[in-house]
């Protein structure tokens, strides 16, 4: 009973008892929730695109931010004087690297492949994973890197709220992840709804064959949602890089998008939204309520157990089509 007691009833009281701890503990499941679904809407993207399950997209965050990074320093030391200009110069040739990277994949590795089995697309995006990790070494070297986060503008510091009989603390950088993350995720998602970019997208996704005959290049559409996807990977890499350092642990943090695809649907844009936020909403609550009895460390795995009871219950997700074979 006193088992019971603590699980089920003792946590709620202590919501209740502390409505400040609460808001505070919901904006920071907030905020990581839509982080997760960031990352959770370049898997979608070109899974839409290309029917594959883009393993690399983990390491397109860290390769992502660490050429942003390394190119602010290189800069910097050919003699730019201005912290932020040699951000903004190292911010744009990163997003041409991120486009160059895109043209290379859809020419080395797609277009190869074309109509091929889909877990062959698999395996080379495994292949490419490895290729970015090694060359990401190369280039940068494996020890963590700070972001640039002055030099981009990005607030530091906190807003300090009374609220609730307490103050509930807003640090501006999770604000400004927020705001950016909010506006890119719903961008992507009016880009890739209404325009004509994206109804092609839409008709690759359905057949490759189909999409070929009534005149769609394949090759732009891929170029186009990797590209997307390595923006996506670009902003999700500062945000994440702001809030605790560039390296290559990101990637792990990257995958916390996989319970998010399994909850929303690989296919659906809404659902990667909305599983984001149960995510990282349900991990913050687990961790504060629930850590004390289950014992710390519940947000490693909490996404992952949810994921689990998702694929025995409902494995298409929210917001996923349900397949249906006739035999």
């Amino acid at each position: 009973m006193n088992i019971l007691y603590r699980v089920f009833i003792d946590p709620f009281m202590q919501m209740g008892q502390a409505p400040d701890l609460l808001v505070q503990t919901l904006w920071e499941g907030l905020v990581a929730g839509v982080l997760y679904a960031l990352i959770a809407l370049g898997f979608v993207l070109i899974f839409k695109a290309s029917g594959v399950f883009n393993f690399a997209q983990g390491i397109m965050v860290v390769f992502a931010a660490l050429t942003l990074v390394g190119l602010h320093a290189l800069l910097r030391k050919w003699g730019v004087s201005s912290g932020m200009v040699a951000a903004y110069l190292a911010l744009a040739i990163t997003i041409v690297v991120m486009f160059a990277l895109a043209w290379c994949i859809e020419r080395a590795i797609l277009r190869p492949l074309v109509n091929q089995p889909d877990i062959i697309l698999f395996m080379a995006t495994f292949g490419l994973t490895y290729f970015l990790v090694g060359l990401g070494e190369l280039v940068f070297g494996g020890e963590p890197k700070s972001m640039i986060t002055e030099d981009l503008g990005l607030p530091r510091g906190a807003i300090e709220i009374k609220m609730l009989g307490g103050f509930v603390s807003l640090q501006k950088i999770d604000i400004a992840a927020a705001v950016i993350a909010s506006v890119m995720v719903t961008s992507l998602a009016l880009f890739f709804q209404k325009t004509r970019i994206g109804r092609a997208l839409r008709a690759v996704a359905d057949s490759h064959k189909a999409a070929l005959s009534v005149g769609i290049s394949l090759e732009q559409v891929w170029v186009v949602v990797w590209f997307a996807a390595g923006i996506v990977a670009l902003t999700t890499g500062i945000m994440w890089g702001a809030r605790s350092s560039v390296s290559f642990a990101l990637e792990i943090v990257a995958f916390k998008a996989l319970p998010v695809l399994v909850l929303g649907g690989l296919t659906s844009i809404p659902g990667a939204i909305v599983g984001g936020l149960i995510i990282g909403i349900g991990e913050k609550l687990g961790e504060f309520y629930w850590g004390p009895l289950l014992g710390s460390g519940i947000e490693a795995w909490f996404a992952y157990l949810i994921a689990l009871i998702f694929l025995l219950v409902r494995p298409q997700g929210l917001f996923g089509e349900r397949i249906i074979e006739r035999i």
